[in-house]
C-alpha cells in the first residue's frame, strides 16, 4: 500500500467466545487426568503436558471483548485483516493484534485562539466539535494519532473561519451582504463543520456538528471597540429620537393647518417648530416659562 493510498475498512468474522471457551476449558481437564495417571518416571507424559500447557496459554491471548459502540482492528503479522463492529465475547487467531477503536461521539473544545479577523482585527475565538470515527481503518493507519490529528485540525479550521470574515458589520469596510462572525452564526457554523469534514476525512473522521463557543475581541482593543459599539448606539438612538420628533412636529402643524385653530406665518412656525424639538429632544425634562407679554415680547 503505498503513501497516497487510502485505507479502506473490511469487516471480518471471529467465532463466538462462548463456542471456543468449553473447548479451551475441556483440554486442561484431560491433560490433568492423563498427568494423574502416568506412572512416575515415565517421559511421555512431560513431554506433552508442557508443550500442551504453552499452547493453551498462547491459545488464551485469542479470545477478546467487544463493547456497544466499539470496534477492534485486527491485524495479523503486520497485514490488516478486518475490523470486528460486533458487540460480544469473541476469538480469533491469537497471534492478531486487536486495536481497540472507539465508535463513540466524542465532544471536542478547542482551547481560545487569537487570530486577526478579515479587517485585521485581533480577535479570540473557540470552538465545540462533536465527531465520531467513521472508518476504523483510516483512523488507525492513515494518521499517526487520531485524537491529535482532531485536535490540531479543528484549530486549524478555526482559524481558518475567523480570517474569512469580520467580526461584525459595525466598520464601513463591511458590505451589508457580508457574513460576519457574530451576526451570522448559523451560516458560521455550517462552514466550519464543511472545513473540518473536508481535512478530517482523511482520518476517516465524520463530523456531526461544529460551533464557535467564544468570540471576542482581543483584550488589547476590547476597550476601544466598546466605545465604538456605545457610540454608534448613541448615535442610533438620536437619529431615531430626532426622526420621531420631526414626524411629531409634522404632524401637529399639520393638525393646527387643518383645523384652523391658529393662523401661523413663517416666523412663529419656526418658533414653534424650535420649541418642540427641544422638549421633545431633550435628555432632561422641560422647564415652562410663563409668556405675560405678546408672542414677540
Amino acid at each position: 500500500m503505498t503513501n497516497n493510498t487510502r485505507s479502506a475498512e473490511l469487516p471480518i468474522a471471529t467465532l463466538s467466545g462462548w463456542l471456543v471457551l468449553p473447548l479451551y476449558l475441556i483440554v486442561p481437564v484431560c491433560l490433568g487426568l492423563w498427568g494423574w495417571k502416568t506412572q512416575p518416571g515415565e517421559v511421555v507424559g512431560p513431554l506433552v503436558i508442557i508443550p500442551s500447557v504453552i499452547t493453551l496459554f498462547i491459545l488464551a491471548f485469542g479470545f477478546f471483548i467487544v463493547e456497544p459502540n466499539m470496534a477492534r482492528v485486527l491485524v495479523l503479522f503486520g497485514k490488516y485483516k478486518g475490523t470486528n463492529r460486533t458487540d460480544g465475547f469473541h476469538w480469533t487467531n491469537p497471534f492478531m493484534k486487536k486495536t481497540k477503536v472507539s465508535l463513540r461521539a466524542f465532544n471536542m473544545a478547542s482551547k481560545t485562539i487569537k487570530v486577526n479577523d478579515l479587517l485585521g482585527n485581533p480577535i479570540e475565538v473557540g470552538a465545540v466539535v462533536v465527531w465520531q470515527v467513521k472508518d476504523t481503518a483510516q483512523a488507525t493507519f492513515d494518521v499517526d494519532d487520531y485524537m491529535h490529528y482532531v485536535d490540531v485540525q479543528i484549530e486549524t479550521a478555526v482559524r481558518h473561519m475567523a480570517k474569512s470574515h469580520p467580526y461584525d458589520d459595525s466598520s464601513d469596510d463591511v458590505a451589508s451582504n457580508e457574513i460576519t462572525l457574530r451576526g451570522d452564526s448559523e451560516t458560521v457554523a455550517e462552514e466550519l463543520t464543511a472545513e473540518l469534514q473536508k481535512r478530517l476525512i482523511r482520518a476517516g473522521i465524520h463530523v456531526i456538528e461544529a460551533r464557535l463557543t467564544h468570540l471576542a475581541y482581543a483584550q488589547e482593543i476590547a476597550a476601544a471597540m466598546l466605545q465604538r459599539q456605545q457610540a454608534s448606539a448613541v448615535i442610533a438612538a438620536r437619529r431615531l429620537i430626532v426622526d420621531g420628533a420631526v414626524g411629531m412636529v409634522e404632524h401637529a402643524l399639520d393638525d393646527l393647518s387643518k383645523k384652523h385653530i391658529v393662523e401661523l406665518d413663517d416666523d412663529r412656525r419656526a418658533t414653534m417648530v424650535g420649541n418642540l424639538l427641544v422638549v421633545l429632544c431633550s435628555h432632561s425634562a422641560p422647564q415652562p416659562v410663563l409668556n405675560t407679554g405678546t408672542l414677540y415680547n
